[in-house]
């Protein structure tokens, strides 16, 4: 029996009910980076992923096992984003109506994508009302299943995946990789990933990475308990705007996460310039964070190998042509 509360087998579980509804992305490589970082570099966009991100995986884990008779109620979610249209979308392939609770200020992209999808959205200001007491009052009201972001087993099962697919990957090519690295808000994609990692190869090192006005899991890593960060800072990385790890999330992190990275809005903006010059890749801010701590040398590979996680490729476009025009030649 797993001692963390989601394991391998849960994974592999979550992984059967994702077959043939969820993409495998691939493990890419590429000449340039690998000059750029002496060492080698691997990358899973996840920015191909249905609705643009690794949100879908764990929401489509999490709704497909509500029983029948709780579907008609629906479900609500709150979100910046990415997470509002996983599950907009998988409640959309089970025929199932969606509630999703997003801040006012949320990426037009985002927003926009969540109301294609059919969901129903309630509005609400990040710094005066609480989306959990929105969408706990919905849930109450209606009925609907409450499908959290993040601090979930399933959510967690589900974003295990991208770490089995990239342990599989890498094997089929025959790489032992060094290091892996992902970006970090609430910690489900971090939970689920080094899960699966540490529990295929327990050598290899794992690296969250975190917008350097929200390092709450580097801090809570300091001080060997959650910590809570301010939230009130202005970021590009709104995926990644939580406040203090999840309780079960940093049950598993606050254990099998070797090292938390913190990068600068302008590591990030630079790395979204990369990416679409070298890699012919759009990428998020909050996707771009683990580019962004290898090009800015915070992790050295010297002749070593990494594998990152692009977790997301929802950029609004005048920020994404704002990124191109500061950093044109990257």
């Amino acid at each position: 029996m797993s001692k963390f509360p989601v394991s391998l087998q849960d994974i592999r579980d979550a992984e059967e009910r994702l077959s043939g509804v969820a993409r495998v992305t691939p493990l890419l490589n590429n000449l340039e980076l690998d000059r750029r970082l002496s060492g080698r570099v691997f990358y899973k966009p996840e920015s191909l992923q249905h609705i643009g991100a690794f949100k879908f995986r764990g929401a489509y884990n999490r709704i497909v096992q509500i029983p029948e008779d709780q579907r008609r109620f629906g479900v609500v979610a709150f979100s910046s984003g990415n997470h509002a249209q996983g599950v907009a979308c998988a409640a959309s392939m089970l025929g199932i109506n969606a509630t999703i609770v997003m801040p006012s200020d949320a990426p037009k992209i985002k927003l926009e994508g969540t109301k294609a999808l059919g969901a129903e959205v309630r509005l609400y200001d990040r710094y005066t009302e609480s989306r959990e007491q929105i969408s706990a009052d919905i849930a109450e009201e209606t009925g609907a299943t409450l499908v959290p972001a993040f601090d979930d087993l399933d959510i967690i099962a589900g974003q295990g995946t991208v770490g089995l697919e990239i342990m599989g990957q890498l094997a089929a090519t025959e790489v032992q990789a060094d290091y892996l690295l992902s970006p970090v808000g609430g910690g489900g994609l971090m939970a689920g990933v080094s899960t699966a990692v540490k529990a295929i190869d327990p050598q290899l090192k794992v690296l969250g990475v975190e917008p350097e006005h929200y390092n709450d899991h580097g801090l809570s890593q300091a001080a060997g308990e959650r910590v809570k960060v301010d939230g009130n800072t202005p970021t590009l990385c709104d995926s990644l705007m939580a406040t203090t790890p999840g309780e079960l999330t940093w049950s598993i992190n606050g254990k099998l996460v070797d090292e938390f990275l913190s990068v600068s809005e302008e590591d990030v903006e630079h790395a979204i310039s990369f990416a679409f010059r070298y890699l012919k890749l759009v990428i998020e801010p909050g996707g771009a964070v683990t580019l962004a701590a290898l090009l800015q040398n915070k992790l050295s590979l010297d002749n070593k190998t990494a594998a990152l996680i692009f977790s997301g490729g929802n950029i609004d476009s005048d920020l994404f042509a704002r990124c191109l025009e500061k950093y044109p030649s990257p």
